[in-house]
C-alpha cells in the first residue's frame, strides 16, 4: 500500500476503535454546520503517547483543523486563541521545571522526564459562542518513564473543566464529550452532565479526520472497553503500585473486572460495554460440545437503523473448591460482520474448558474443580444472559509444571463479599452439558521438553568461532558507551532504529537484524543523511522531539550538533504511518483488524529494511496509572493474548518481518522500572500476567520476546531461567529468539539502589540469548563470566553456544525473503 492507502486503511480501520459510551440519539450530525469547540484536545490532540512507543509522521491535523477540512465552521476562535497563550505559559513553566530537574539530577532524572506529560492547567475563559452544536475535546497523554498520578489534571479532570463540561451540557442542545486519551480518566464528576461521551481514544495519524467521519455518520463507532472505567476511590487498592523498590501485588487475580463483577460494585462503564448508532438483539441457538471444547451459537440481529458491528461475549463462572474464583472471567468473544438494519448474522463463541483452569501451587498444576460452569453471553460484563452449564463431576488436572518465582510474603487478596447469580431460575431451563475425564486429552506434563530440530549449517559455522566471537553475538552491535539508546536511537543501518545485532560477521555471510520500536507504528527517525561515507543523523534522530526539555549543555551532546553539521550530504525523509494505540486496538475486539494493522505495519518495515519490530506489547492493565498503559492491550489476558496473536500473524505474514512480545513480564508501573522488584503469587502470575503472552506464543509464534526492565520476586527477569527457559520454552515451546530491553544494565552511575541492574552474564546463563542495545561492559561481563568459574553467574561454552545458535537461528529466519 502507498501512504494515501495506508490513511484510507487507518481511516476505515480507527472507528471499530472508538466507543461510545453514552448516546441520547443526536448524533451523527446531518451535515457540516456551526460548532462550539472547547476542551485542550481542539488544537493539542494526541495521536499517541510518547517515549519508545511514539511515531514520527508527516503530516498530522488536529480536531480542529479537520472540522475546519470537513466544513464546519468553527465558532470559539477566540476560546481557542485564549487557551493557546495560557497553554504556551504554562508550557514554558513546566519546560524549565524539567530542564532544572534535568541539570540538578543528571540522566536519572531524563529517564523519568522523557515521558513526563504537563498537567492541564486551570483557566476561566467565557463560553459565549451560540449554536446548537457543542464539542468538548478532554485530552491526556501519558509515556514511557512516568507513571499518572492521581491529581487534577491528570486522572482528575480539572476544576475547569468539570466547571466547562457541565457549563456546556446546559448550554448546547446537541452536546459530545470526546475523550482523547490513551488510558482511563476519572470522569465521574461530569458523567450525568454529558448525554454523549465518545472515547476517540488515540487511534493514529488519521484521528482527527475520523472523529469527523464519525460525527457525520460517515462512519460509526464500534468499539468496546477493553479495561473497566471507574472512579479512583472504587477501584481494588488492595495491592501496592508505584513503590520504589517493592511492588507487592496484594490483590491477586482480582483485577479490572474481575474485582468489579466479584464484589458488586458498579463501575461508570463495565468491561467490554460500548453503544453504537444502531442497537442490537442477541438470540441464543444453541450450545454444543465436542470434547471438552464448547460453542455457543448465537443469532444477532441489528435492530436499529443505521450499519452496525456488534461484540458478543461469553463469560464462564467457574466453581469455587479449594481454589477462589472471582464471579466470571471471559471465555470467548468475536465481532459481527457489518450489519444492515433487520440484517441478522450467526456466530460460534467457541473456548476450550481447558483454558479455564487455575494454577494451585500445592500441586504444581493447572485444575478443573468439580462443579457447574455457568455460561453467559452478553455484550458486556454487566449485560449478560445464562446461556447454560456445563458439570464436571470431578477435579481434573489439565497441566503439569513446575513451580517457579518463589512465594511472595504475603497472601492474595480474597474478596469477602462475592455476588451471587441472582438468574437461578432462567439458568435452569438451559441447556446442560456434561463433561468427563474422558473428554480432556491425556493429561499433558508441561515438564516433558520436546525435542528441537537443529540447523546443522549453523552449527558449524558457530563451532568456528571461540567464546569471544560467541559472545559479540549475545550483545547488540555497539561502537560507543553513549547513552543514546536509551529511548531506542542506536541504529547505524537504518537511522533512527533501535538498534541492531552484531555486524562484526558480514564477510562470513551473517547479516544483522535492524529492530525498530513499537507498538503503535514504527518508530524511526523522521529525515536522515547520506554522503560518501554513508547514512547519518540529522538534528538527533528521535531525540531531536526530547531536545526541548534538555539543559543545552546536555542537548548538545545527546544531538552531536558539531558532528551532524560537518556532513553536507543529501537528506532523504523517512516518516511512517500511526497505528491506533495498543489499548485502541483491543477496543476494536476484532482479530481481523488487528492482524490488518499488523500487515500495515509489516509493508513499511520492508520499505524501510527493518526486520524485527520490538512490539506488540501486551502487559496487563494492572492499574490505570501506569504511564505506558496506552502502548498495552487490556486488564484481561484473553484479549491481550489475541490481539498480540493478531498483529503478529499480520506483521509476520511477510518473510523476514518478525515481532517481539514485550515485557516479559510484570512490567506494570514506571516508577524506577529498571530496579522494582515486582512481587506476585505464583497464581496471579499464571493466570493473569504470563496468561496473555502463553496465547499469543501458542497461537502465533513470534519471532521474539523482550524481557522486561523489572524484577519478579526479587530477581531480574532477564536473568530468571525458570521464567526464560523453564516455562516460556519448555512449557509454551517457544523456539525464537529471547532478548533484553534497552540498557537494562543501568545508565546511572553514583546512584544507590536496593536492588542491583541486571547482568549480561546472568541473562546468557538463564537463556536471555541478546543483551540490547549492546555494550562494551556488557560484552566484559559475558567473557569474564567465562574465563572465571568464581564468578557470580558463571557461564559456559555451552551457555554461549546456546544463545549464540538462537540469535544466528533468528538471524537466518528473518533475512529470508519470499520469492516476487
Amino acid at each position: 500500500m502507498t501512504v494515501k492507502n495506508h490513511q484510507e486503511f487507518l481511516r476505515k480501520i480507527a472507528p471499530e476503535c472508538m466507543v461510545l459510551l453514552k448516546s441520547d440519539g443526536s448524533f451523527p450530525l446531518s451535515g457540516p454546520q456551526s460548532i462550539a469547540l472547547y476542551g485542550n484536545g481542539a488544537r493539542y490532540t494526541k495521536k499517541g503517547g510518547t517515549g519508545s512507543g511514539d511515531v514520527n509522521v508527516k503530516q498530522f491535523l488536529n480536531i480542529e483543523t479537520a472540522l475546519k477540512k470537513a466544513g464546519f465552521e468553527i465558532t470559539t476562535t477566540e476560546w481557542l486563541d485564549s487557551y493557546d497563550a495560557a497553554y504556551e505559559k504554562a508550557w514554558r513553566k513546566f519546560r524549565n521545571s524539567l530542564r532544572r530537574q534535568i541539570a540538578e539530577q543528571g540522566l536519572s532524572a531524563f529517564l523519568s522526564c522523557m515521558g513526563a506529560a504537563m498537567p492541564e492547567m486551570e483557566y476561566d475563559f467565557p463560553m459565549e459562542a451560540g449554536g446548537d452544536v457543542c464539542l468538548y475535546v478532554l485530552s491526556r497523554n501519558s509515556g514511557e518513564g512516568t507513571d499518572r498520578e492521581v491529581k487534577k489534571g491528570d486522572f482528575l479532570l480539572t476544576d475547569t473543566e468539570i466547571r466547562d463540561i457541565r457549563k456546556a451540557g446546559e448550554k448546547y442542545e446537541r452536546f459530545l464529550l470526546v475523550l482523547n486519551v490513551g488510558g482511563v480518566i476519572d470522569i465521574s464528576p461530569v458523567v450525568d452532565a454529558a448525554p454523549n461521551i465518545l472515547l476517540l481514544s488515540q487511534t493514529g495519524m488519521m484521528t482527527s479526520e475520523v472523529l469527523c467521519d464519525v460525527i457525520l455518520g460517515k462512519s460509526y463507532p464500534s468499539g468496546k472497553l477493553a479495561s473497566t472505567w471507574a472512579a479512583w476511590e472504587d477501584y481494588c487498592h488492595e495491592g501496592d503500585f508505584g513503590k520504589q523498590d517493592d511492588t507487592r501485588y496484594r490483590e491477586g487475580i482480582y483485577v479490572g473486572y474481575r474485582y468489579f463483577d466479584t464484589v458488586c460494585k458498579n463501575p461508570l462503564f463495565p468491561f467490554g460495554f460500548g453503544l453504537g448508532y444502531t442497537s442490537f438483539q442477541t438470540e441464543l441457538l444453541g450450545l454444543e460440545k465436542e470434547a471438552a471444547r464448547i460453542r455457543v451459537k448465537v443469532s444477532v440481529t441489528n435492530c436499529g437503523e443505521r450499519n452496525g458491528k456488534e461484540v458478543v461475549q461469553a463469560y464462564v463462572s467457574v466453581p469455587e473448591g479449594k481454589l477462589d474464583q472471582p464471579y466470571q472471567v471471559l471465555a470467548a468473544f468475536e465481532k459481527t460482520d457489518e450489519l444492515k438494519p433487520g440484517e441478522s448474522q450467526v456466530i460460534s463463541l467457541e473456548f476450550n474448558l481447558k483454558d479455564l483452569a487455575s494454577y494451585c501451587r500445592e500441586i504444581s498444576a493447572r485444575i478443573l474443580e468439580k462443579g457447574s460452569y455457568r455460561i453467559y453471553i452478553g455484550n458486556s460484563s454487566r449485560e449478560t444472559v445464562p446461556a447454560g452449564t456445563v458439570i464436571l463431576n470431578e477435579d481434573i488436572i489439565t497441566e503439569k509444571v513446575t513451580s517457579i518465582a518463589d512465594q511472595p510474603d504475603f497472601m492474595d487478596y480474597r474478596p469477602e463479599k462475592k455476588c451471587q447469580s441472582g438468574q437461578a431460575q432462567e439458568e435452569e431451563r438451559r441447556e446442560t452439558l456434561y463433561i468427563t475425564r474422558e473428554d480432556f486429552a491425556s493429561c499433558e506434563d508441561m515438564r516433558q521438553i520436546c525435542p528441537k530440530k537443529t540447523d546443522d549449517e549453523i552449527l558449524a559455522v558457530m563451532e568456528t568461532m571461540d567464546n569471544c566471537e560467541l559472545a559479540y553475538l549475545c550483545v547488540g552491535n555497539f561502537q560507543d558507551e553513549g547513552n543514546k539508546s536509551v529511548i531506542g536511537n542506536a541504529g547505524t543501518v537504518v537511522v533512527g532504529a533501535a538498534g541492531e545485532t552484531t555486524r562484526i560477521f558480514q564477510e562470513r555471510g551473517i547479516s544483522s537484524i535492524v529492530m525498530a520500536d513499537g507498538p503503535a507504528g514504527i518508530r524511526i527517525a523522521p529525515k536522515y543523511g547520506r554522503d560518501e561515507e554513508g547514512v547519518y543523523s540529522v538534528d538527533g534522530g528521535n531525540l531531536e522531539e526530547l531536545a526541548d526539555i534538555l539543559p543545552d549543555e546536555m542537548r548538545r551532546l545527546f544531538l552531536q550538533k558539531d558532528r551532524t553539521e560537518k556532513r553536507k550530504g543529501e537528506i532523504f525523509e523517512q516518516y511512517c504511518s500511526a497505528i491506533p494505540v495498543g489499548t485502541a486496538i483491543a477496543q476494536s475486539f476484532s482479530r481481523k483488524a488487528a492482524e490488518q494493522c499488523g500487515e500495515l505495519v509489516a509493508e513499511e518495515m520492508e520499505q524501510y529494511g527493518i526486520s524485527l519490530w520490538l512490539a506488540p506489547a501486551l502487559n496487563i492493565h494492572r492499574n490505570p496509572l501506569c504511564g505506558r498503559n496506552f502502548e498495552y492491550y487490556s486488564e484481561d489476558p484473553l484479549v491481550s493474548g489475541c490481539m498480540a496473536a493478531a498483529v503478529t500473524r499480520g506483521v509476520q505474514s511477510r518473510s523476514g518481518c518478525g515481532v517481539t512480545l514485550k515485557h516479559f513480564a510484570c512490567n506494570n508501573q514506571e516508577q524506577n522500572r529498571m530496579h522494582s522488584n515486582s512481587i506476585v503469587s505464583e497464581r496471579a502470575l499464571r493466570d493473569l500476567y504470563l496468561r496473555g503472552f502463553e496465547i499469543a506464543v501458542k497461537d502465533s509464534s513470534p519471532a521474539a520476546v523482550m524481557t522486561s526492565y523489572n524484577l519478579l520476586n526479587g530477581e531480574h527477569t532477564s536473568s530468571r531461567k525458570d521464567l526464560l527457559t523453564g516455562i516460556l520454552r519448555d512449557e509454551w515451546g517457544f523456539d525464537g529468539l529471547v532478548m533484553s530491553d534497552w540498557v537494562v544494565t543501568g545508565v546511572v552511575s553514583g546512584k544507590k539502589y536496593k536492588y542491583p541492574s541486571a547482568s549480561a552474564s546472568a541473562a546468557v546463563r538463564a537463556g536471555n540469548d541478546l543483551f540490547m542495545p549492546g555494550g562494551k561492559a556488557d560484552y566484559e561481563d559475558i567473557i569474564r563470566a567465562t574465563e572465571q568459574p568464581d564468578a557470580l553467574y558463571p557461564v559456559t561454552r555451552k551457555d554461549l553456544m546456546t544463545s549464540a545458535y538462537r540469535v544466528l537461528k533468528t538471524v537466518k529466519r528473518l533475512a529470508q525473503k519470499k520469492s516476487e
